[in-house]
């Protein structure tokens, strides 16, 4: 549970005086809805951004072309 705001909705603007804006303001972290678990549950069991550019950076698996003849990089 987190503290309430004293005000209507005014969409992301933090209002002086209210409670929760003013934890917010103090670096409290936002409500968050049905955050995914790991980084793959964000992306859909697509590969993540990091997992990306580390598979295809120079010098990676794939310059060096462990992957085989057809790169299969996340199929899984």
């Amino acid at each position: 549970m987190t503290t309430k705001h004293s005000h209507k909705p005014n969409f992301g603007k933090k209002v002086d005086g209210c409670p929760r804006c003013d934890e917010l303001k103090a670096g409290a972290e936002p409500v968050s809805w049905n955050r995914p678990r790991d980084e793959r549950e964000q992306t859909g069991g697509y590969p993540t951004r990091r997992e990306i550019n580390d598979h295809f950076a120079p010098n990676s698996p794939h310059a060096r072309g462990e992957c085989g003849p057809v790169c299969t990089f996340g199929d899984w």
